[in-house]
């Protein structure tokens, strides 16, 4: 009984309420947000599928690849002669940016010091990861524009025998410029820092990771079966590129025998080689394209939707508050982009472009963002004339203060929930790509699986529809879901009409 009146809530005076006592600490908006979001089952489910999706995302290189673990070579008596990584030696910059990044850095955002908030901690994450990423492709593309150049000097840059290392510099230290001079973190000592920290390793992963020729996997079970070689495989010991021709169209759960039938492979975890989701039309394994694929996905949602936001919320602040002619003149601009199929301008840039991720990542980014200069424009057309705008700016602060400090916080929630929609419609437009045949070459794609269901063999094979089809499906409406209840917890209205 005492127990019971014990947890029973305690009467407090007016005067003890004034004082505190009894008061709960509030929750901030984006943690009552999120509370309201993790509450939604539907909003659970999506979490869940993205994060199994990042996961692969990051990590599939280590789970299906076709290059060995650890391949030794043997003498006749059986001692090892030489070992090699091959796994290892094939990751390529991204791989291990990738893998580096959520090894170290999710741990940090959810476990990491106290001065930063959550918040915080993600934002910084997500801009060191985009450093270095705009490494890499700065790297690539400085080194194909020197092989090409007619400059002696930049060609020579591009063959040094060392690797292209001033290349390589020039581009981590443009891309540590215009890192730094984004205000991620408040102190200049740990921007500094951490800048140079990405700048210095991302760098030194363009120069040393590298992408050899993928070994020859005829040759390597021959001499596993011979007895000359001895070699430690992947859980799925299989890479999206590599296909053979006798095993095309096998149905899932098919047990693959060496090229010379002497027996299964003998390095496996699980012993025999199997084609758990089954092949494709040209002997290619589907569950090892299943994992590939979810780095294309996420990247072409993630990347092309960032800059779609950038530039949606850059020109619907500027339309918002300035209003006037100001506003007319962006707004006819909207109407023009928002007049362009962006599927159309896909399909013509892939007839006259580079087919690669990068250019399809920018169409789409390019084309896609009048959503979120709509949302931005009307949530600044609002705000502007509130208090604490009008006070802002009567202390004389700056246009670009007054505008990314005060009035961007206060009105980027639109556009945060209109995200996730707009990654979901990114995924379904690559999807529709590739199923055309005009998506990225040489990486594999749940669209262009879908595509191979009934285009080769002139008959259906169902589990090249039903699996990629699937994961398409749970990936949009992962999405959509977690859209919706992302909507439903910040609109007051929304949570006022639930109730």
């Amino acid at each position: 009984m005492s127990e019971a009146l014990a947890d029973m809530p305690q009467s407090v005076s007016g005067v003890e309420v004034m004082r505190g006592i009894g008061a709960r600490e509030a929750k901030s908006f984006w943690a009552d947000a999120w509370d309201r979001v993790r509450a939604r089952p539907g909003a659970v489910f999506g979490i869940v599928w993205i994060s199994i999706m990042g996961f692969f995302a990051v990590f599939a290189p280590l789970i299906a690849n076709a290059h060995p673990i650890m391949l030794d070579r043997l003498a006749a008596d059986g001692s090892v002669e030489s070992r090699t990584f091959p796994l290892i030696s094939h990751l390529t910059p991204t791989d291990w940016l990738l893998m580096v990044g959520a090894s170290l850095g999710l741990p940090w955002v959810f476990f990491g010091t106290a001065s930063l908030g959550r918040s915080v901690r993600i934002t910084v994450l997500a801009a060191l990861l985009a450093q270095g990423g705009a490494t890499i492709v700065l790297s690539q593309v400085f080194v194909w524009a020197s092989e090409n150049s007619s400059v002696p000097w930049l060609r020579a840059w591009a063959r040094l025998e060392a690797g292209p290392w001033p290349l390589i510099v020039s581009a981590a230290l443009l891309s540590a410029l215009v890192a730094f001079a984004v205000p991620i973190i408040l102190s200049p000592v740990r921007r500094i820092l951490a800048v140079g920290v990405v700048a210095v390793v991302s760098g030194a992963l363009v120069w040393a990771a590298g992408a050899p020729a993928i070994v020859n996997h005829e040759q390597l079970v021959l001499e596993e079966s011979a007895g000359r070689a001895r070699a430690v495989w992947t859980l799925i010991p299989w890479s999206p590129e590599y296909t053979r021709s006798d095993m095309v169209a096998q149905a899932p759960g098919t047990q693959v025998a060496d090229v010379l039938h002497l027996g299964d492979f003998r390095g496996t975890p699980f012993g025999a080689r199997r084609t758990w989701l089954g092949t494709d039309a040209l002997g290619g394994d589907v569950l090892a394209q299943l994992l590939w694929a979810c780095r294309l996905s996420i990247s072409i949602g993630l990347v092309s939707t960032g800059i779609s936001v950038l530039i949606g919320v850059t020109i619907g602040a500027l339309m918002g508050y300035f209003g006037g002619w100001v506003d007319l003149l962006l707004y006819r601009i909207v109407e023009i982009f928002m007049a362009v199929p962006t599927l159309f301008v896909l399909i013509v840039a892939a007839g006259v472009l580079p087919r690669n991720t990068y250019v399809m990542m920018a169409i789409i980014g390019i084309f896609s963002w009048t959503g979120a200069a709509r949302f931005t424009r009307a949530e600044f057309l609002r705000i502007r004339q509130m208090d604490f705008v009008q006070a802002a700016q009567a202390t004389g602060l700056p246009v670009r203060s007054v505008l990314m400090r005060h009035m961007l916080p206060n009105g980027v929630t639109p556009v945060l929930v209109d995200t996730s929609f707009a990654i979901a419609a990114a995924i379904t437009i690559e999807a529709t790509l590739s199923f055309l045949g005009l998506g990225p070459d040489g990486q594999a794609s749940w669209g262009k699986m879908l595509s191979s269901a009934t285009a080769a063999t002139g008959t259906f094979v169902w589990w090249l529809a039903v699996f990629p089809g699937l994961a398409i499906f749970l990936s949009v409406l992962s999405y959509n879901l977690l859209g919706e209840a992302m909507r439903d917890a910040i609109d007051p209205k929304l949570r006022k009409a639930a109730h």
